[in-house]
């Protein structure tokens, strides 16, 4: 991966995706959370921005992969926090293992792609 700033920039965007899409999802649908707009305009702008990267460049072998990743552990990290903060939702337990276990599978994707960027 030799553009590495833009492909860590394709999965912070991705990651913040996914916060927001979890985000507007329980400000719209939710009764416990309270209604706010800026996750919907994170969200708009987030896929705005993905989809520009999407048509202006190519993405390396693994990279939708780990964007695909980086946007699930985003509406995870998301449901964790809401149930921490709201308990009458139900227990945090499965979204932060599963958290834990894909910031991991990420870490060691990642490491593995830097390795073979550099033979």
């Amino acid at each position: 991966m030799k553009q590495s700033g833009q492909d860590k920039g394709t999965l912070l965007l991705a990651l913040i995706a996914g916060l927001s899409i979890n985000g507007t999802f329980a400000a719209v649908f939710s009764s416990i959370v309270p209604f706010s707009l800026f996750p919907i305009i994170s969200l708009v702008l987030t896929v705005y921005c993905l989809h520009q990267r999407y048509q202006n460049r190519t993405m390396p072998v693994g990279l939708p992969g780990l964007a695909a990743a980086c946007f699930i552990l985003g509406v995870l990290l998301y449901s964790t926090v809401v149930r921490a903060e709201y308990p009458a939702i139900g227990s945090n337990f499965l979204p932060a293992v599963l958290s834990v276990v894909l910031v991991f599978w990420i870490g060691f994707r990642l490491r593995g792609h830097k390795h073979e960027a550099s033979e």
